[in-house]
């Protein structure tokens, strides 16, 4: 388990670097969240500890809200820019996935529903 959860903090960590060294605007634990995806799907082998660390960290995730919460801080002058743009696009977006969930639920339903027997 802290085998895992040390995994979890080198992407982390990997991914604070990058976002220090190449002054990227996307947010560190982001760019190393693309970094555990990319590994993920490319290194196969057991996950079955990462799984529990995952499951364990997901049941307790109104824990992880306080650092995000204070990442948003921090990004005060972004938001004093781009607020607006920012409340509209993630908005667009939220509703657009909302649609499109919806849509591809009915679809599946439609498709994959057993049919009842005509009596």
């Amino acid at each position: 388990m802290v085998g895992a959860i040390a995994q979890l903090f080198v992407f982390l960590l990997a991914g604070e670097a990058l976002h220090r060294l190449s002054g990227l605007p996307v947010p560190g634990a982001v760019i190393g969240m693309v970094l555990l995806v990319i590994w993920l799907a490319s290194v196969r082998g057991d996950r079955a500890r990462l799984e529990s660390v995952s499951s364990w960290l997901t049941a307790h995730l109104s824990v992880m809200f306080v650092p995000a919460a204070v990442g948003i801080m921090e990004e005060g002058g972004v938001f004093a820019r781009f607020g607006t743009a920012l409340v509209v696009a993630t908005t667009v977006s939220t509703l657009l996935t909302i649609v499109v969930t919806a849509l591809v639920m009915r679809w599946a339903l439609a498709r994959f529903a057993p049919t009842e027997a005509a009596e």
